[in-house]
């Protein structure tokens, strides 16, 4: 069963990779047409659409939290840990409107793959030039003033079950430089989804978005030095308290799996 869910999650998502290409195009030019917010939205909606497919498809139990905590309209900056690719699929069908992300240059050299990424807001930085990379965050950060949404995830790569990882310096940029709210999410579990032996497999997700943190009130100096620790603080004490949740659960009803 396990490898026949995984056969069909690579077929749907190769299915949606083509139906993106095919919208996209057509989406893509209008958008210089004036038409650029339906064509966003309608290109959004798709891609929630295979996200629910697909997480559906997974079997995984998927609890989610504090979505009132999401401010309903200017721009937002999510901020979250990043535990496998499967956090992508989750702010898909979950954030609830259309996002840009930063996605490392390698990938803007896999076909279909680098137009999917495009056409869903994303931007390609390139780390090991700090000119170019400016450029990227600047571009982001012009978005979201502009009213646009973007998520970052500031351990700079995925953690793979092994707990929240320090965040780069600078990871911010994108929310100080905007002024826009942040609204951190910390996600447990899906590393486990397909990651953990290469297979879809049913696991235990959750995926909570904590109260924004509204940095515009903040100091400048506040912002530059206690920024940073603040948002990590916020998503580590969402995971404890899942974890705490997860052995106090255990006590009541045996031993659960372990991560």
């Amino acid at each position: 069963m396990t490898l026949i869910k995984t056969i069909l999650a690579f077929a749907l998502t190769i299915f949606a990779l083509v139906f993106l290409l095919i919208i996209g195009l057509p989406a893509f030019i209008l958008s210089f047409l004036g038409l650029r917010k339906p064509m966003s939205w309608a290109i959004y909606l798709a891609a929630r659409s295979w996200a629910r497919l697909l997480i559906a498809l997974t079997g995984c139990t998927l609890k989610v939290e504090g979505k009132e905590n999401i401010p309903s309209g200017g721009g937002i900056c999510f901020v979250s840990n990043h535990v496998g690719v499967f956090d992508v699929v989750l702010a898909l069908a979950h954030i609830g409107r259309p996002f840009g992300f930063i996605a490392k240059k390698e990938l803007l050299y896999i076909p279909m793959l680098n137009f999917w990424i495009h056409i869903l807001g994303g931007l390609f930085i390139d780390r090991k030039n700090i000119r170019k990379a400016l450029k990227t965050i600047n571009l982001g950060i012009e978005r979201i003033r502009k009213g646009g949404n973007m998520i970052i995830f500031p351990e700079g790569t995925r953690s793979k079950g092994r707990g929240l990882l320090p965040f780069r310096s600078g990871a911010m940029k994108l929310a100080t430089q905007s002024l826009a709210p942040i609204v951190p999410i910390a996600i447990s579990g899906s590393y486990e989804v397909f990651e953990k032996n290469y297979l879809v497999q049913a696991a235990a997700v959750r995926m909570v978005f904590c109260p924004p943190i509204i940095i515009a009130d903040m100091s400048s100096d506040d912002r530059r030095l206690h920024l940073v620790n603040q948002v990590r603080e916020t998503i580590e004490g969402a995971l404890n308290r899942e974890q705490s949740a997860g052995i106090r659960d255990s006590g009541k009803s045996g031993p659960i799996p372990s991560r």
